[in-house]
Parts: C-alpha cells; sequence; structure tokens
C-alpha cells in the first residue's frame, strides 16, 4: 500500500514539473551542443579570414624567348622486326630436336624431326604401285602392237576377199579397244606418280626447317612428345629473323595521334637502361583501333637500330616522340595561364559568417569566345596590384607555352603565384 502511495507521488511531481533532474540534464546536453557549434563557427571564420599579421606578396617569373619542343609521350613494346612460328603439318612423334633457345639458324636447317617408320613405308608402297602401273602400262602397248598387226593383217586379206567384214569388225575393234587400255594404264601411271609424290612430300615434312635466317627465340617441344595437327599446326619453334633491327610498337592516345606522322623521331627508354636514350623513327601510324576500358590508342611502329643487341624482345619502353620544333619564340610558364588573383577582401568580408559557411558554389562553365576557344590571361603587377593582359597562345611542352599574341616582351614579369608573408 505505502509502495504504490509512492509511485503515485512520483507521477504527480512529473506532471507538475517538480521532478528536475531529467529536465535539466537535458538543457545541459542542448547548452552544450550550442556552445560547440558556436565554437566551430568562430574557428572557420578565423580560419578563413586573412590574419591581420598577414600580407599577400607576388611570385613572378620572366617571359622568355627561346625555343619550343613539342613531345608525345606513348607506351608499349620491343618486338623483332619480322618473327615466325613454325609448326608442324603432320601428326606424329618428335625423334629428335637439334636446336636450342638462342641458337641462330639458317635458312633450310633442320629443327627438329618426326619419327618417319610409317611415312617410309607409305613411300614404299606407293613406289610399288607406280611401278606396278608401269607393267600393266607395257602390257598394254604389247596388246595394241598386237591387234594393230591382226586388224593390218585382216584388212589386207578382206581386199582380197580372203577376210570376212564380221572378222575385220572384230579386229578393227580388239584394235581400238587395246588403245583405251594403254591409254588408262598412263593414267593409273600418273596417278600412282602423284600418289608417290604425295608421300614423299610426307616425307620431307617430317623434317621440321627453318623458314628464314635467325635467332631461336622458343622451343616448345622436347623428344618423345606427341604432335597433333588436326585442325591446326602446332607451333614448335619461334624464329625471329633479325635482333639487330628492331620494332617498338607503342599504343598512342587518340588525343595525340593527329600530331604523329611517318619520319618523326623519337627517344624511348626500358627498365634495363634506366639511364640510357635510345633512338628510333616512326615507320608507320595504323589506322586500326584498340580499345581497352574505354581508352582508345593507335598502335605505332618505330624502327630501332639494335646492332649491339642491347634491346631484347618485350621489353617495355617508354617513348617520347618528337612532334613539332619552334625556334626563337616567346615563351610564357603554364603556371602564369593557370594563375588567378584572389578576391578582394572587401567582398569576402561582406559575405559574413554564414556566407563564409555556406557560399554558393563557384561556376564550372568557362568563358569562350566566338571561335570555341577560351579566353586566357596572364596577370602583372602594376603599382602593387595585379593587372590582366589577354593573350593568345600555342603549342605547350607542359612546362612553357607559346605566346601568339599579346602585349608582352621578352624579360617582363608575370605573376605565377601568391606567397603570404608576415608583416
Amino acid at each position: 500500500m505505502k509502495r504504490s502511495q509512492s509511485q503515485s507521488n512520483n507521477d504527480i511531481s512529473t506532471a507538475l514539473g517538480t521532478n528536475r533532474p531529467a529536465a535539466k540534464k537535458h538543457r545541459l546536453r542542448w547548452l552544450v551542443g550550442v556552445l560547440v557549434l558556436i565554437i566551430l563557427t568562430v574557428v572557420i571564420y578565423v580560419l578563413s579570414s586573412p590574419s591581420a599579421d598577414m600580407s599577400q606578396r607576388y611570385e613572378t617569373a620572366k617571359v622568355q624567348q627561346g625555343n619550343l619542343t613539342v613531345t608525345v609521350t606513348a607506351t608499349g613494346s620491343v618486338q623483332p622486326v619480322k618473327q615466325v612460328d613454325v609448326g608442324s603439318e603432320l601428326s606424329g612423334t618428335i625423334d629428335s630436336v637439334y636446336v636450342d633457345f638462342n641458337d641462330r639458324v639458317q635458312r633450310g636447317q633442320i629443327l627438329a624431326k618426326l619419327g618417319t617408320d610409317r611415312l617410309l613405308a607409305q613411300v614404299v608402297e606407293a613406289r610399288a604401285s607406280l611401278e606396278s602401273a608401269r607393267a600393266r602400262l607395257d602390257e598394254a602397248k604389247a596388246t595394241v602392237l598386237e591387234t594393230r598387226l591382226r586388224f593390218e593383217r585382216c584388212e589386207k586379206l578382206f581386199s582380197r576377199k580372203l577376210c570376212s567384214g564380221e572378222d575385220l569388225d572384230t579386229t578393227r575393234a580388239a584394235y581400238s579397244r587395246a588403245r583405251a587400255q594403254a591409254s588408262s594404264s598412263n593414267a593409273q601411271i600418273a596417278v600412282a606418280r602423284a600418289t608417290l609424290g604425295a608421300h614423299e612430300t610426307d616425307l620431307a615434312k617430317a623434317q621440321i626447317r627453318s623458314p628464314i635466317n635467325g635467332l631461336v627465340l622458343k622451343r616448345q617441344i622436347e623428344p618423345g612428345q606427341t604432335v597433333a595437327a588436326s585442325l591446326q599446326a602446332p607451333v614448335l619453334f619461334t624464329l625471329a629473323e633479325d635482333l639487330k633491327n628492331m620494332e617498338l610498337h607503342v599504343a598512342v592516345d587518340e588525343a595525340d595521334v593527329g600530331k604523329i606522322s611517318v619520319g618523326q623521331r623519337a627517344i624511348f627508354t626500358v627498365d634495363a637502361y634506366p639511364e640510357r636514350n635510345f633512338p628510333a623513327v616512326i615507320t608507320q601510324v595504323r589506322f586500326s583501333p584498340q580499345t581497352v576500358e574505354g581508352v582508345v590508342t593507335y598502335e605505332t611502329i618505330l624502327l630501332v637500330n639494335n646492332s649491339d643487341l642491347a634491346l631484347r624482345p618485350g621489353m617495355t619502353a617508354t617513348a617520347i616522340i618528337k612532334v613539332q620544333q619552334l625556334n626563337n619564340i616567346i615563351l610564357v610558364p603554364n603556371a602564369a595561364l593557370r594563375f588567378a588573383p584572389a578576391p578582394a577582401k572587401s567582398a569576402k568580408r561582406s559575405r559574413g559568417i554564414f556566407g563564409t559557411l555556406f557560399s554558393r558554389p563557384r561556376s564550372s562553365k568557362r568563358r569562350v569566345n566566338a571561335g570555341n576557344i577560351v579566353k586566357q590571361k596572364v596577370w602583372i603587377v602594376r603599382d602593387g596590384q595585379p593587372e590582366a593582359i589577354p593573350v593568345k597562345t600555342g603549342a605547350s611542352n607542359g612546362k612553357l607555352t607559346e605566346l601568339r599574341s599579346g602585349d608582352l616582351k621578352p624579360g617582363q614579369q608575370i605573376i605565377i603565384d601568391t606567397i603570404s608573408v608576415k608583416k
């Protein structure tokens, strides 16, 4: 009874607002949250506002007059000028292998040999068939001679009425059949000769020979290995014709391929010789595109002199292709073209704290003129303040850009950055 009365008193106290601890705790949390928000706002405002003890100084660079080399960078791999895969048209077991990796071979040299027992038996059989066909031809020729003489004799006797017309017709027909048989025997000889030639060719193909003068890059067979040439000739060896002249296959980005042309010179490096530059010249720019993960490139072939055999097939290379050379022109640093002065302090402060915290994002649109050309400008310091000078630019090498028009002279200082310094 007493417990029930105590619970009832607590409910009444809560309803009347006399139960203070929970309300005080909730109010304290709210005050802490507001205090944290105020502190963060002050910190952001202080950090975003220029310090009274700091001043801005402009870093400048000179407008130059000199030469500009425009290049395109591409990566690829070194490959032999001519590479041949040597296979087998026949199925069988490898009996012998006569060459190994890096061996130099001559055109016609035997590289490997298949087992020839079955092929030799086929050749012997074909030769016997040819001899049999020749014997049948000799027999047919004898029959032709016999029937011709009989027919001629009967024909003479018929003129004397000593041979009947029926006998004359019989001898004539026998003579014709003998000549037809002789023609058939001749045809059978041709078939037997062709069959023998085919088997002799197969026997010759059992010896895998080199089609070129070169170097063995790969050997993919061992003695005793079975070769199955049912639908496609298996590759047994890979040969490179001449490693003293190599090709560099590079992938040129679609944005740069318009600058590439046959005859342009380049230099490239490989990981094996990082401090050595190898010269090369472009011999072909292929029209067929190559698309990998949405990136379109065009294969470009460069000829490389490898007389010292330093380069090896498959080496990864980075090529720098010289696409344009401009001499005695006015140049400006690319940093000057990217520079833009900060907004005035009064305009920045007029936005206030909430303007700083909730400032509108800058527009990503770039101002262009009627020709869809980006309007560019550089800045100079005049009376302590930056002043814009419109310019028109041309080629660039990534660090310097050609100045085609603009009120700038060599040696003139232009702004490339701002530096905050203490007063």
